[in-house]
Parts: C-alpha cells; structure tokens; sequence
C-alpha cells in the first residue's frame, strides 16, 4: 500500500489555535490506522506545521481524512500538501 506525506503549514499569528486545538487532533490522529508517523514541524522554537505520513490505498483517500482533522476545522492552516512518498531508509 502506498505511502502519502502530508505537510501542513500554519497560519502566521495562530500558535493559541493549534495550542486550544491540540487535543481534538492528537485523538483524531489516533483513530486513523493508516497513521504511521506524525509530528510538529519547528520553526524558532515553536510549532507552526504538522508532518504526517500515512498509509492509504489512494491519494485522494488521505485528502478526504485530513479535512477532517479539527486543524483543519478550526482553520489553523495555510497550506496542506499531500504528495506520495517513498520510504527508501529508516
């Protein structure tokens, strides 16, 4: 099955957004059992992005499922990319 990375970028300004949401996504992150990894991306110290990578048998599979992450809903993100990637290490 193939792998999908998913790089959200936050918008400037709304760090209090993610910190009010956080919990809603980290329980939604874990009912997703395709979820094989996930984390903040850092900038200056402070979370302003989400990296994921999930499991999925189609690219459009794993857009349906990120619009429904409570970032998404409460509109914390600027961008979100989801692009299909290739473990080669690790």
């Amino acid at each position: 099955m193939p792998l999908f990375a998913v790089i959200c970028r936050d918008r400037a300004g709304h760090l209090q957004t993610r910190l009010d949401t956080r919990e809603a996504h980290l329980a939604f992150l874990g009912s997703q059992p395709g979820l094989k990894a996930a984390g903040p991306l850092i900038e200056d110290g402070e979370m302003r992005g989400s990296l994921l990578i999930v499991e999925a048998e189609t690219l459009t599979s794993v857009k349906d499922w990120v619009a429904q992450d409570p970032y998404k809903a409460a509109d914390l993100f600027a961008s979100v990319e989801v692009i299909e990637w290739k473990k080669v290490i690790g």
